[in-house]
């Protein structure tokens, strides 16, 4: 079918901004390229060039063809798990060209707009709950937890508030981690409370990077050096503002930080990790407005993550328990976006890597190196670093597993049709 000039300049702009978005909520950009490439391809543009980057996209629609620079233009000030799922309803859609590129603007458009499911209030109180099933997860003390819903909180007001700001969504990590850093001080120093520091690392966990650090590694593996090493960059900027936030936060009130690091002996017993996946899940589902009908799809990915994980640990150790847990999450992931009202993979294990934290350890570990440099502070971030690598290897050979589980299910179901 012959292409007049303005469908084809139509068309690049649709795959542009359409990558652009993808870039937005953080997907590889090998995933991209291909998934672009499928794109043009079935609108019979076979000769298409695309070059993605972190925070730029450019598409050529044939040799000799104007070339086109698209910057990536956020969905929204963070992505929420809705607006990630109807993107990706558009992108299946557009891989099959069922749908006009005007029409694939107008949707991507309504995608930027698309209100949270869930208003401010019920927004705040989903971070608050979700910082509870982190902190749970952490082997904490009662104190712990207490501290956790009041500063999950307070986080949740400051996201609400910053939410369309740009400059504030830039200090937002070190703006939240000094105000909860001054509470816990303010509140050991005034004897009120002594959480420790499993309930500012609960509360700050929105702002861990550990599906970017994940994914940097993805892309390094995969030879997208540009790409994973700039993101992995970032990643290790935004940990280092946390942990500035939180240790000029405990400095401004002039209390020593071991005191603000303590941790309780009364821990909860084996049981808390097992309840905080369902109220981290309970979170999150509120918190980042996931579809409707996606919660127990959401439940089960995130068990079976977990589970892998405690497996892999009592069989190979912690190294190998993020690589498990992945290992386990992703095909599981895949699977359930088959189901009906479910979110697709990408956005359902999303939340995975936030269970798995493999940021969180880090944090720890950079905050506490900075503060007096332990040697058990020195493990903690060299443990981030090996579970984070894990982690992406995890996710490399789910996909694998998952590509091979597709290929040989499609051939035993042919080999009984015949």
């Amino acid at each position: 079918m012959s292409r007049t000039a303005d469908d084809l300049r139509e068309l690049q702009t649709f795959v542009v901004q359409l990558g652009a978005a993808m870039n937005a909520v953080s997907e590889p950009v090998y995933s991209v390229q291909q998934r672009l490439a499928r794109v043009t391809a079935a609108y019979g543009a076979d000769g298409a060039r695309i070059t993605a980057f972190p925070t730029s996209l450019m598409v050529t629609l044939g040799r000799g063809e104007s070339a086109t620079l698209e910057p990536t233009k956020p969905l929204a000030s963070a992505p929420r798990l809705d607006q990630i799922a109807a993107l990706h309803v558009l992108l299946q859609d557009a891989e099959h060209a069922a749908v006009a590129p005007a029409e694939g603007l107008r949707r991507l458009d309504e995608i930027r707009e698309l209100p949270a499911r869930f208003g401010p209030i019920a927004s705040i109180l989903g971070y608050s709950v979700l910082a509870i099933g982190i902190c749970l997860i952490l082997h904490p003390a009662p104190r712990d937890v207490a501290a956790t819903a009041v500063f999950g909180a307070i986080v949740g007001v400051m996201r609400t508030l910053g939410r369309r700001r740009p400059t504030l969504q830039v200090l937002m990590p070190v703006l939240a981690a000094f105000c909860v850093s001054v509470l816990t001080a303010l509140a050991v120093k005034h004897e009120l409370a002594d959480p420790g520091l499993r309930s500012m690392i609960a509360a700050l966990v929105v702002f861990l990077p550990g599906a970017a650090l994940t994914t940097a590694v993805l892309e390094l593996a995969a030879g997208e050096m540009i790409a994973g090493s700039s993101r992995l960059v970032w990643a290790g900027v935004q940990l280092l503002l946390l942990a500035f936030g939180i240790l000029a936060g405990i400095e401004a009130v002039g209390i020593p930080t071991s005191e603000a690091f303590s941790s309780s002996a009364h821990l909860l017993g084996d049981w808390a990790p097992w309840l905080g996946v369902l109220v981290f899940a309970a979170g999150v589902l509120i918190a980042h407005s996931a579809p409707a009908r996606s919660f127990p799809g959401l439940l089960v990915v995130l068990y079976a993550a977990w589970i892998g994980q405690v497996i892999g640990n009592h069989l190979f150790g912690g190294y190998v328990s993020g690589l498990t847990g992945a290992l386990v999450m992703t095909p599981v992931a895949y699977l359930f976006a088959r189901t009906p009202g479910s979110m697709p993979a990408y956005a359902t294990f999303l939340p995975g890597f936030w269970l798995l934290v493999p940021g969180a350890i880090g944090l720890i570990g950079v905050t506490e190196l900075a503060d007096s440099g332990k040697a058990t502070a020195s493990g903690d971030f060299l443990t981030a670093i090996g579970s984070t690598v894990a982690v992406a290897l995890g996710v490399l050979c789910g996909d694998q597993l998952h590509e091979w589980l597709a290929a040989n299910t499609w051939r035993l179901s042919r080999s009984r049709s015949r």
